[in-house]
């Protein structure tokens, strides 16, 4: 164990200036992800400002318990699920079409210049879309609604209609967020062997062909890689672009944990039962992230751990 460890040391110290840019990276996750862990023994307690922390009376699962009890919790668990599970379905393939489009673009030129039009969209922030949300869907004077006007059709109150909200809200985080998901998959397709596509085509492979018998197989790995991470985050929405599109008229299918926690927690001051309902989403993306990486290492594919 003693010589494992020294020749630990002397590998970490031969490539100390890498392990000192990763440096500024681990500090952040110390701080900002798993020194606040501390905090999640709050729903436990009857957590009291005054009192702090350990100093607050412990309860054990009451928050849990009355948090089971709440009709309202069990309505954002499935608002959480279902937009969530919507985002897996419909997000999380896009980014890897585009990367297959974007790579069978021949002009350098005209290659660079979609890439930064779909990549732009991630720079701005949800304050942002959310007002050109609003201006474009507006059921008065939006354009979208104009030209449904146009056609003969009643107008749409996107934001305000619950039955569009979850199409509203996946199909605006597509556009905000799939440009910059592609990034991953084309480094992942600039890492195949030119020498395979060059054997195709001797071969008389066509296009479709090296996409299908090529360049998906050299890739599947990171996809894998991608969908098992996404299922760590399957009970996660973002705060964000939930908050600035929600509304009183669309509360009912727009309630999710975040925006839940947020209501119950900061605004209603009620600290334990929010760090419950935090805690409870954790617990289920971590089983979905282990069942899902499970089920990866039985087929035989690569995993995470």
């Amino acid at each position: 164990m003693h010589s494992r460890f020294q020749a630990s040391m002397r590998y970490i110290w031969r490539y100390k200036y890498l392990y000192l840019l990763l440096l500024p990276a681990v500090l952040y996750f110390l701080i900002f992800h798993y020194l606040p862990m501390y905090g999640v023994i709050i729903s436990f307690k009857d957590f009291n400002f005054k009192k702090g922390i350990l100093g607050s009376e412990w309860i054990g699962l009451e928050n849990f318990e009355y948090m089971f009890g709440l009709n309202d919790f069990y309505r954002v668990f499935w608002n959480s699920f279902c937009l969530s599970f919507l985002r897996l379905v419909f997000e999380f393939p896009i980014p890897i079409i585009l990367a297959l489009l974007l790579n069978e673009i021949s002009g350098k030129r005209f290659k660079k210049i979609t890439q930064t039009a779909i990549y732009l969209p991630h720079f701005l922030s949800w304050a942002v879309i959310g007002g050109i949300l609003v201006n474009f869907l507006s059921p008065t004077w939006g354009v979208v609604n104009q030209i449904i006007q146009q056609l003969g059709f009643d107008p749409i109150f996107f934001l305000g209609d619950p039955k569009y909200f979850r199409t509203t809200a996946v199909i605006s985080s597509i556009w905000k967020e799939a440009g910059w998901g592609t990034i991953i998959y084309l480094a992942a397709i600039t890492g195949i062997d030119v020498e395979q596509y060059e054997a195709a085509t001797v071969d008389g492979a066509n296009r479709w062909q090296r996409l299908i018998h090529i360049t998906l197989p050299n890739i599947k790995t990171t996809v894998i890689l991608m969908l098992i991470l996404r299922m760590g985050s399957i009970m996660s929405n973002g705060f964000e672009q939930i908050y600035t599109l929600q509304n009183t008229q669309n509360l009912a299918v727009s309630e999710v944990f975040e925006t839940y926690t947020y209501r119950v927690g900061l605004l209603g001051g009620r600290f334990s039962f929010a760090t419950t309902v935090g805690l409870f989403a954790s617990v289920i993306s971590m089983i979905f992230l282990l069942t899902t990486n499970f089920i990866s290492k039985k087929m035989g594919e690569e995993t995470i751990f």
